[in-house]
């Protein structure tokens, strides 16, 4: 069996220590965000705040809520619960944390959501002054919940009409045999 042993000076160990905390808390300083996305700390004590929020994500939101009210986070789990969570977990949010606890809801109408037919609504879940979640609903026959990050632009889905098909006035495809 071999014991091997070093000396080591007690002074060079903390300096070593000391460099690597505040490397540490410069790298988290740099990568630990790049402030695009509120997250679940968002301060909200009033609809311009609220509206603040929104527009951070590149919304246009009607200024005054379209609906406000309190709603309870229910304590119990269900399927329903845990996919709106998942949704909220994905935006850096929890409402498990606030299960039973009566929140406040307001819902702002969307003005430009790419390629809505329909209206768009976002909702705002806020408990003492703090966003704790939320999401965008497109109301279409075909339309999702998502979180509050606005997709991208959708392209132009529209059939080409007569005046700009680029194959009008040549040959008829041969269909293929």
């Amino acid at each position: 069996m071999m014991v091997m042993t070093a000396k080591v000076d007690k002074k060079k160990i903390a300096i070593v220590l000391a460099a690597a905390v505040v490397l540490i808390a410069g790298l988290v300083l740099i990568f630990g965000g790049d402030g695009s996305a509120p997250t679940a700390s968002t301060n909200a004590p009033s609809n311009d705040a609220r509206v603040a929020f929104l527009e951070s994500f590149g919304w246009d939101v009607t200024t005054s809520p379209v609906e406000s009210g309190q709603v309870k986070i229910p304590k119990e789990s269900s399927e329903v619960f845990d996919r709106y969570n998942s949704l909220q977990k994905s935006q850096g949010y929890d409402l498990s944390a606030y299960a039973g606890k009566t929140v406040m809801r307001y819902v702002y109408r969307i003005n430009n959501y790419p390629g809505a037919t329909e209206p768009v609504y976002a909702t705002v879940l806020v408990f003492k002054n703090q966003i704790i979640g939320g999401d965008v609903t497109d109301t279409s026959a075909k339309g999702v919940v998502r979180g509050f990050k606005k997709p991208a632009e959708v392209p132009n889905t529209q059939p080409p009409t007569a005046a700009t098909d680029p194959t009008e006035g040549s040959a008829p495809a041969t269909p293929s045999k």
